[in-house]
């Protein structure tokens, strides 16, 4: 079949390049494997150790405390992170572990530095909810190095800093929070004071006019309007009785004087003021003292009143109650100013509550705004402090050291065996390749089907090469240098591939899975 034959001629051509071209191949391939094999042995081991850290959650239910520590725990832990590999913090733990000697003596302290980053390593662990993202339970802190006991001893060190950080940095923000907290309750404090005192002031200065003394004012209104009745009654009277007694005394009727300066009558009069008085005010009520006073005072004239009568004539009486009139008018005329002027002034506190009213609101709001405030602030600090004393007694979430890191019994890079198999296909392929390559540069003719495609020229005789005494002697000579240069060349790809690899840490890492 075609596809036979083509298969056929294909593997005649590649046993014809091997029977051609094997030393060569087998010469590459035993470099090249040697130097692979060599570079896989000789690589340093590099260990790997992890130190588990437990991150408990606050043993004091929020219902009851809430924490001021807020931030989510990755957010923290990458905080710490930037702090465990600032420059200072490793170059403090290289010192002490003595860690990269070569690197600091031969290239910098810089060079140590960034490949102590490289090698810390934090990895988180948590479980996975129904829905959402997961929720860190632990993380893991490693390191890797060359020997077994410094990795472990290296990342039990990062993991107790990772729980004396945590414990700093939630006991300072927590502290951080009720310092301001208190520096806010304290302003709002300042203000809420300036309120009182604006408010103070303001009741101070339009007493009489605020709006819970309109009822007040009214009612002393309606009071003054009825004492102005009064007055305006009493008023009267009194002219009236002026009036009469200036006529009898114009006509000269002592009996008429004697019966209008009747103590009786006036006595009379007096009390039916008096009661009407009572129905309106008190006991206490100005009027009601006055008018009590006359009426002992004519009570006491209607006791005297025959002693008087017989000692004193009808019209000196007459005179002097004349006398007594005119000023109980004056006295009515003084109260009647009093009193509009009190109207007045009553007056105006009603007319102006509305204002005030207005400007007692915007005041009160002000100080309700503030009120609330001062006591929305006074409950966060008041948390803040119970929070700040739950870190003190470290009932908040904390990070414990679960499971210390143990020196590791097995390398964790390199693999050799996997190395060993890649460098094996290697080999193989740098073999084919040469192979490939030298059949390529090879212009001589193996074959007379080469003749043929090369030339129309029909061939006529196939001549074998003859080998002569001069060939042999070449041929041994160089059997001789191969022997001799093959084992060389081998011995020198060994130890070239030894020096590349011992101690070439940086070279376990970029062969390495994931490493860099």
């Amino acid at each position: 079949m075609p596809s036979s034959a083509q298969k056929t001629s294909g593997l005649d051509v590649a046993l014809a390049m091997w029977r051609r071209r094997k030393l060569l191949a087998i010469l590459v391939f035993a470099g090249t494997l040697a130097g692979a094999l060599t570079i896989t042995a000789s690589l340093p081991s590099v260990y790997r150790s992890a130190a588990t850290v437990l991150v408990e959650r606050q043993q004091v239910a929020e219902t009851f405390v809430r924490t001021s520590v807020t931030g989510e725990l990755d957010t923290r832990l990458e905080t710490i992170s930037q702090e465990v590999l600032s420059r200072p913090r490793l170059q403090a733990l290289i010192e002490r572990f003595d860690l990269y000697p070569k690197l600091r003596r031969g290239v910098s302290p810089e060079a140590a530095i960034e490949q102590a980053r490289r090698d810390i390593k934090v990895e988180l662990r948590g479980v996975e909810p129904m829905g959402g993202r997961g929720v860190t339970v632990a993380f893991a802190v490693s390191f890797r190095g060359q020997d077994p006991e410094t990795p472990a001893r290296v990342a039990n060190a990062l993991a107790s800093f990772y729980v004396d950080e945590n414990l700093k940095l939630r006991g300072r923000q927590a502290s951080d929070t009720a310092q301001f907290l208190k520096v806010q309750l304290d302003e709002t404090r300042r203000r809420l004071d300036a309120e009182e005192q604006r408010i103070g002031d303001f009741k101070r200065r339009h007493v009489g006019e605020l709006p819970e003394q309109v009822a007040v004012n009214t009612a002393t209104l309606e009071r003054l309007d009825a004492q102005l009745a009064l007055n305006a009654n009493s008023q009267m009277r009194a002219l009236e009785q002026r009036g009469a007694l200036t006529r009898l005394l114009s006509e000269g009727e002592p009996g008429g004087v004697a019966d209008s300066l009747d103590p009786a009558a006036r006595l009379d009069r007096l009390r039916l003021e008096l009661a009407k008085m009572r129905r309106l005010y008190s006991d206490k009520y100005p009027d009601v003292i006055r008018l009590k006073a006359e009426i002992a005072a004519t009570e006491q004239q209607l006791a005297e009143a025959p002693r008087a009568a017989a000692a004193e004539p009808a019209g000196v009486r007459a005179q002097s109650s004349l006398g007594e009139l005119d000023a109980e008018i004056r006295g009515l005329k003084s109260e009647e100013q009093r009193l509009r002027r009190a109207l007045a002034e009553y007056q105006r506190r009603v007319e102006a509550a509305p204002t005030r009213d207005h400007e007692f609101q915007e005041m009160s709001r002000d100080y309700r705004t503030t009120k609330e405030l001062y006591d929305s602030m006074l409950k966060r600090y008041e948390d803040a402090q119970v929070a700040q004393d739950m870190e003190r007694n470290r009932s908040g979430e904390e990070f414990r050291l679960l499971d210390p890191a143990v020196p590791a019994r097995m390398p964790s890079a390199p693999n050799r065996a996997r190395l060993a198999l890649l460098g094996t296909l290697f080999s193989l392929g740098m073999a084919a390749a040469t192979v490939m390559l030298a059949e390529h540069f090879d212009t001589s003719f193996h074959t007379v089907d080469d003749l043929h495609a090369f030339t129309r020229v029909p061939v006529l005789a196939r001549i074998p090469r003859l080998v002569g005494t001069d060939d042999a002697v070449e041929r041994g000579r160089r059997l001789r240098l191969a022997v001799v240069s093959v084992p060389l060349g081998l011995a020198l790809i060994v130890l070239a591939s030894y020096h590349v690899a011992h101690g070439n840490e940086q070279l376990v890492r970029i062969l390495s899975p994931g490493g860099s």
